[in-house]
């Protein structure tokens, strides 16, 4: 390769890692060119770049983007995912991918901000719910103890207002 050409890849890699907010390492022996095309679509509809790259350019490309720890998860053949808003989302939807199409492509671990996830770390973020649910979730919860609040300084409210009820059926009978 060219050093020029060597260079610019450099630079993408630095940007796209820079600008990601997980990284995901996959291996990717084993997978046919076709089956390769129909992975990339399936992230780039959700949002999620993935390139095949050289480790060494990975390398340099994690010292200039100041991720050096990416270098604990790059080893041997690897792809990486790059997810630049949702999380989840970019774990969820590789995970899924794989289990669908029963891709022999495993998951090697993963850089969230500065810490590295292990390949079960990166699957149970991707069995997590989404953003909306979880924030509906912690309303509920939020809302629980003003419920139960109510129904306790309401209870002897109500027990009144049956004994007076009662009283008055009973007067006017």
């Amino acid at each position: 390769m060219l050093k020029e050409k060597k260079v610019q890849i450099v630079s993408n890699l630095a940007d796209n890692l820079s600008r990601s907010n997980i990284i995901i390492a996959t291996n990717y022996q084993g997978l046919l060119a076709k089956q390769m095309a129909e992975l990339r679509n399936a992230l780039a509809k959700a949002g999620v770049e993935y390139h095949v790259v050289k480790n060494s350019l990975v390398y340099r490309a994690a010292d200039h983007a100041g991720k050096p720890q990416l270098r604990d998860i790059i080893e041997g053949p690897v792809a990486l995912a790059f997810g630049y808003d949702d999380i989840v989302n970019t774990a969820k939807v590789l995970n899924q991918y794989i289990k669908s199409a029963a891709l022999s492509l495993q998951i090697r671990g993963g850089l969230l901000g500065d810490r590295i996830l292990l390949p079960e770390e990166v699957v149970s973020l991707a069995n997590l719910p989404t953003r909306e649910v979880l924030i509906s979730q912690l309303i509920r919860q939020l809302q629980a103890p003003i419920g139960t609040l109510h129904n306790i300084l309401n209870l002897p409210l109500q027990g009144l207002l049956n004994v007076l009820q009662n009283r008055a059926q009973t007067i006017s009978a």
